[in-house]
């Protein structure tokens, strides 16, 4: 929130008491988190800037993925900033529709089916 200026009443709302929520920790410091909606919506991914690149948000996705399998979905879905497109292209999701925004940054809806 702080890095991209989104505003702490953008960030949450009150799917966040039904999502499962994935964290990553080092040591004892949270460096990366997640959330799976019961829908089969991923968002809220993000990653501590000084540990982008390290596997971080592959890990966190991948557990979310797994975890939608498991609740029987048959596709997951995301809004992607603009700039992490080639991130979740790279493990199987497709832009779907039209780019939007939202909090003022540039979003494209994604989709991973996972039959």
């Amino acid at each position: 929130m702080q890095e991209q200026g989104i505003d702490e009443s953008e960030e949450w709302d009150e799917a966040d008491a039904t999502a499962v929520h994935a964290i990553a920790w080092l040591n004892d410091q949270a460096v990366g988190t997640g959330r799976l909606l019961v829908d089969g919506k991923i968002g809220r991914m993000a990653v501590h800037k000084n540990y982008r690149g390290k596997g971080v948000g592959a890990a966190i996705l991948n557990t979310l993925i797994e975890l939608a399998r498991q609740q029987g979905h048959d596709r997951v879905t995301l809004s992607a900033q603009a700039a992490a497109i080639g991130f979740y292209e790279h493990w199987g999701f497709v832009p779907v529709g039209p780019a939007h925004e939202e909090v003022g940054i540039a979003h494209q809806w994604m989709c991973l089916e996972l039959n």
